[in-house]
């Protein structure tokens, strides 16, 4: 019979490290599917930041830690080999919560199919939660104006990236900030961005004025770090703060220290975080919104692909080391 390979959580990173050591590989029988379920294989899995979060033992998250045991949580696309679900057939593929495993059965709720003539890739990286979260972010909670300037951090990654060509799109003056010369190159050269700030070499409070002429008006906050208070500092009236992640400070002894809040008052400046699982609801409301972009040909993605299931273990440091680039992938 054949093995379905799941690795489950048995240690939380008390010391923020990554790495085999907090995970055990089983090896299970393949579950089978009963009256109005599905068996998925999974073929590609996602890698993310949140994850770190995920494993820890903080109650009071956005959404419930992994329980110790439990198979670690991902995203992930794979194909329907089995169907006694009306509304699934054999071929389909589905994109959803599937976790760090090869197999699973599922009653089909969060699963969503992957429309005809998109990849496996292209359903993680941009119909997966970057785009999902890109969406959120920048159309429902920014607002963007044309004629307005974003600033976007970590803007080389899976959301940034969405985030800066969806801006550019409808007309906004749109600034990265990244971590190597590389990456600048990419986000102005081939994505479009108006300018890039390498935080990592930059003199950054002087680059960001010199690109930002009109002030900023959305900060689209993925990273957190010394560009934070630089970036407030520069915020035009009634600009607003878009608080979707800080991977600078997951792995921190002490959280970088914050902004000076009094030009958030003098600007009337709107600050809000956010965390998809509250909107996940509307996944499909979401892509509606992001699809004429792609249809158009305006968003580009660039995935990092690493080979193999337990290649996840260690590969997920990739993230926190900033050796990514573009979409943290596993290939099943």
């Amino acid at each position: 019979m054949a093995k379905n390979t799941e690795i489950l959580l048995k240690q939380r990173p008390e010391d923020g490290k990554i790495g085999e050591h907090l995970f055990e590989v089983v090896e299970r029988d393949v579950p089978q599917p009963g009256d109005n379920e599905i068996l998925v294989k999974q073929t590609h899995m996602s890698l993310d930041p949140a994850m770190l979060g995920w494993m820890t033992a903080d109650e009071e998250s956005y959404i419930p830690p992994v329980e110790l045991g439990d198979v670690m949580r991902s995203s992930g696309v794979g194909k329907v080999i089995t169907s006694n679900h009306p509304d699934f057939a054999e071929g389909d593929l589905v994109m959803g919560m599937m976790g760090w495993r090869e197999y699973l059965v599922s009653d089909g709720q969060g699963l969503n199919k992957v429309q005809d003539g998109i990849d496996e890739e292209t359903a993680l990286c941009v119909f997966g939660l970057p785009g999902l979260t890109a969406t959120q972010g920048l159309m429902n909670i920014g607002k963007p104006q044309s004629g307005e300037t974003l600033v976007v951090t970590g803007a080389a990654g899976s959301v940034g990236s969405i985030v800066g060509q969806i801006a550019k799109a409808d007309g906004l003056r749109v600034i990265g900030v990244v971590g190597s010369d590389e990456k600048a190159d990419w986000i102005t050269n081939e994505l479009g961005f108006d300018g890039a700030i390498n935080y990592k070499k930059d003199d950054l409070a002087q680059k960001l004025e010199s690109l930002t002429p009109d002030r900023v008006n959305i900060y689209f906050e993925n990273t957190g770090g010394e560009i934070q208070k630089h970036v407030v500092n520069r915020m035009a009236e009634h600009g607003r703060v878009v608080v979707c992640g800080m991977i600078a400070d997951y792995q921190a002894d002490e959280p970088s220290p914050g902004p000076n809040w009094l030009p958030l008052i003098k600007k009337r400046v709107m600050i809000q975080g956010f965390a998809m699982p509250d909107h996940l609801h509307k996944a499909s409301e979401l892509v509606g919104q992001l699809a004429p972009y792609v249809q158009k040909g305006q968003i580009q993605y660039r995935s990092h692909v690493i080979e193999g299931l337990t290649s996840a273990m260690e590969g997920l440091n990739l993230l926190f080391e900033g050796k990514n680039k573009g979409k943290l992938l596993v290939k099943l």
